[in-house]
């Protein structure tokens, strides 16, 4: 019985694991196409004529 909880939990604390790094690639990933938007926003900024 010890040894199911233990392979339970041990399988749970992977996916944990991967999740996160999965969750921090993303966050990595949208950060850098923002900032890079944003940069591309403010480089046009003088040819917007109101």
């Amino acid at each position: 019985m010890e040894e199911k909880t233990y392979k339970i939990m041990n399988g749970a604390g992977a996916v944990n694991i991967v999740m996160g790094v999965v969750a921090i690639v993303i966050g990595i990933g949208a950060g850098v196409l923002l900032i890079i938007s944003g940069a591309k926003l403010l480089s046009g900024k003088s040819k917007i004529l109101f």
